[in-house]
């Protein structure tokens, strides 16, 4: 377990908590609401190393609450969290590897139609000077394929999937589709169909949140090229 502080300023008060770093970070990225256990001191501070504890007048007018769970919650998800370099670093590497298994099971060289190795690939991020932000891997690949292609022949392995949605589920499958969209027709009934291109490991995701969505409802049919 690694302690640290999460700092929050609102107008000219500055707050802290200590916090676990594990169990804060969860709750920045939003996989988490446990502040119960990610709260280490069961304080609010205006400076958590001098000790000193913000006023309930302060924590009210701040936070329109004085509890200190409550609180505490505002102040990891809308503050800063304090984060070791090596941390940083860990983080970094992690998401760095996500990105070369995501090259290495969707991309071929586009010349000789031979996969590429771990190695190739994060060789050529190097290379590149690709920085991963700290999103998921399917929203970063228009970027990272734009910067590798300069050092390696990347091909996407793709799939073309005509897809058609009840009207009523529209609304909200709406932006998954449109990720993928290569067209789109609005039918007489108010369904959906689409016509997307997608890279072949992420079809198993795609199909996950297609049918908890439309709970099955939507009709996908594979286009064969």
């Amino acid at each position: 377990m690694v302690d640290t502080v999460a700092k929050y300023r609102s107008g000219s008060k500055h707050f802290e908590v200590v916090v676990d770093l594990d169990l804060a970070m969860k709750i920045k990225k939003g996989e988490s609401e446990d502040i119960g256990n990610a709260l280490l001191m069961n304080d609010i501070f205006y400076n958590s190393k001098e000790g000193s504890k913000a006023s309930q007048e302060d924590l009210q007018e701040a936070f329109q609450t004085t509890d200190v769970n409550e609180v505490a919650l505002k102040i990891v998800k809308k503050g800063n969290i304090e984060v070791a370099q090596e941390y940083r670093d860990a983080e970094q590497e992690a998401r760095k590897k996500q990105v070369i298994d995501w090259y290495v099971r969707n991309a071929v060289d586009s010349k000789s139609g031979r996969p590429f190795t771990p190695e190739i690939i994060s060789s050529a991020l190097d290379q590149a000077g690709v920085n991963i932000s700290n999103k998921p891997v399917d929203q970063q690949i228009s970027v990272i394929s734009e910067a590798l292609n300069k050092i390696l022949p990347i091909k996407i392995e793709t799939k073309k999937l005509n897809i058609t949605v009840p009207a009523m589920y529209t609304g909200k499958i709406y932006g998954l589709l449109n990720e993928y969209k290569e067209k789109e027709e609005w039918l007489d009934n108010g369904d959906l169909k689409v016509l997307i291109s997608i890279p072949v490991g992420l079809q198993s995701e795609f199909y996950d949140k297609l049918n908890s969505v439309t709970h099955g409802a939507a009709l996908s049919e594979e286009v064969k090229e």
